[in-house]
């Protein structure tokens, strides 16, 4: 399908999605988040796609939060309405079998930053300012912030930063353990494309499932994450890549996976 708000660049087995709306700080509405939802659906289709990279058009914003205009006219059923929806797109993100990249590039403030905490890593260029900013305007986050936040650094930190809503820069998400790793803005592209290559060089099923061991295993139990683990150990073992694997291992060359 054709995109009005995003756009969406398949090459070398990496599907670049970036938010188009550089006039408005890339900022999030229902359009944008439905065709996200339609890109996102196409891509985990496309087995020829790896790795997702996921930027903001500009240098300004990576996204600076929700479309205040149109989230003011929400009530109560349409505010709910528009938080599932908003967090549905953002769990197809995160469970989507295949690592998302976020390149952070300048704002990631509110739904920006809940869209990058639904993404598989997080890289931030050095301008960029991070932030869950929504009690200023007297809400909450909504897309996942309250929940993905202090998974992610701790409930003190995500306290503090939900409650105060004051932006971080790129260097305190770093060292708070928000994002990954923090570029100049002119590198961010080429180091996620970097570490997309290296996932790419890996067995596809393997890369899905131990994803799947991480998202799932956080919300379990120690034992049951084992036991998840265990499981997903034992149907990577009935793959033909990990046969190939292993025997490229013991013959000293290069693996050739096929995804199956």
């Amino acid at each position: 399908m054709s995109y009005e708000n995003i756009l969406l660049e398949k090459k070398n087995s990496i599907a670049y999605v970036t938010i188009n709306r550089p006039k408005v700080l890339n900022a999030l509405n229902s359009a944008v988040m439905e065709e996200l939802r339609a890109a996102f659906h196409e891509i985990k289709k496309d087995a020829s796609v790896r790795v997702v990279i996921l930027s903001g058009a500009g240098e300004k914003s990576f996204v600076a939060g929700a479309d205040i205009a149109e989230l003011s006219k929400h009530d109560a059923v349409k505010g709910k309405e528009f938080t599932h929806r908003g967090q549905s797109v953002l769990n197809l993100i995160e469970n989507l079998g295949k690592p998302v990249i976020a390149c952070i590039n300048g704002f990631a403030l509110g739904g920006g930053c809940e869209l990058a905490l639904a993404c598989t890593i997080r890289l931030a260029s050095e301008n960029a300012k991070l932030g869950q900013p929504e009690v200023k305007l007297g809400i909450i986050p909504g897309y996942g912030g309250s929940q993905r936040l202090p998974r992610l650094v701790g409930k003190g930190l995500a306290m503090q930063l939900v409650l105060s809503g004051e932006m971080i820069s790129a260097q305190e998400a770093y060292r708070i353990g928000l994002v990954n790793e923090v570029t100049a803005p002119a590198d961010l592209i080429p180091r996620a494309e970097a570490i997309a290559q290296k996932i790419i060089a890996n067995a596809p099923l393997a890369v899905q499932y131990a994803m799947e061991a991480v998202n799932k295993g956080m919300e379990m139990p120690l034992a049951e994450g084992l036991y998840l683990e265990a499981t997903l150990f034992a149907v990577c073992c009935t793959t033909e890549d990990k046969k190939e694997g292993t025997t490229a291992f013991l013959e000293k060359r290069q693996a050739q996976f096929k995804g199956k």
